[in-house]
């Protein structure tokens, strides 16, 4: 008997690992949600999210956060290895550590896993990453991460309900520095604001305007109108 409920508990795990990746292909379409927005949803906490295709948004807002989020996004397959490396050396030497992780990690993190640095979180994650690069098109990972990406500190959720909350404006609309203000709250919109940056959030955006306008040729053909 013992034995199989376990039998039967192994195979539920697997197919509970294994889940998001029959769910991966399925996702070349419609509009995903967050495990953070199903659990404000199940608590009874507002969420806000309207889904905004990237062909409608100002390109200034992916140009922006691939300058800060991820430089190589366009590049790599799912994991910045150099990346990683560089953020396990700075740890290493006790210096502040960088997140290393991508978008297409952040993507996957956002989509199946949770909030919280763990190191179970970061070995389901690096698998998933690698097969979403694999399986979708980076013009759709960076839509999903755009629109199911945490903006705001009352539930907004996505591009379209950060640039409302933030500037009152559709992310149509966005300019550069709007762009960028934006990009910069990504690590954490629960303390950041662009709604009313400080002086350092300023300083920061205008770093990342400078590096949006490094993102190479060939990742700007899709932005293009």
């Amino acid at each position: 008997m013992f034995w199989r409920v376990a039998r039967i508990g192994v195979i539920a795990v697997l197919l509970m690992l294994l889940l998001p990746y029959a769910m991966v292909p399925l996702y070349s379409f419609g509009h995903p949600v967050s495990t953070l927005m199903l659990a404000r949803w199940a608590s009874g906490r507002d969420v806000q999210r309207q889904w905004v295709d990237l062909a409608v948004m100002s390109p200034f807002l992916p140009l922006t956060v691939m300058g800060s989020e991820d430089s190589r996004f366009c590049s790599h397959r799912g994991i910045d290895w150099d990346a990683l490396q560089d953020a396990i050396d700075e740890a290493e030497d006790g210096e502040a550590a960088r997140g290393g992780s991508t978008i297409t990690q952040q993507t996957a993190k956002n989509l199946f896993l949770w909030n919280g640095r763990s190191v179970l979180r970061k070995a389901l994650e690096a698998p998933l990453a690698l097969w979403i690069d694999l399986v979708l098109p980076k013009q759709r990972v960076l839509e999903i991460y755009l629109n199911i990406a945490e903006w705001g500190p009352d539930g907004q959720f996505g591009a379209e309900a950060g640039a409302q909350y933030a500037f009152g404006r559709s992310v149509e609309g966005l300019s550069p520095q709007q762009a960028a203000l934006m990009a910069a709250i990504l690590p954490n919109p629960l303390t950041r604001s662009a709604r009313r940056p400080g002086p350092g959030l300023r300083r920061l955006a205008n770093t990342y305007v400078a590096r949006a306008r490094q993102v190479p040729a060939g990742c700007l053909q899709w932005a293009r109108r």
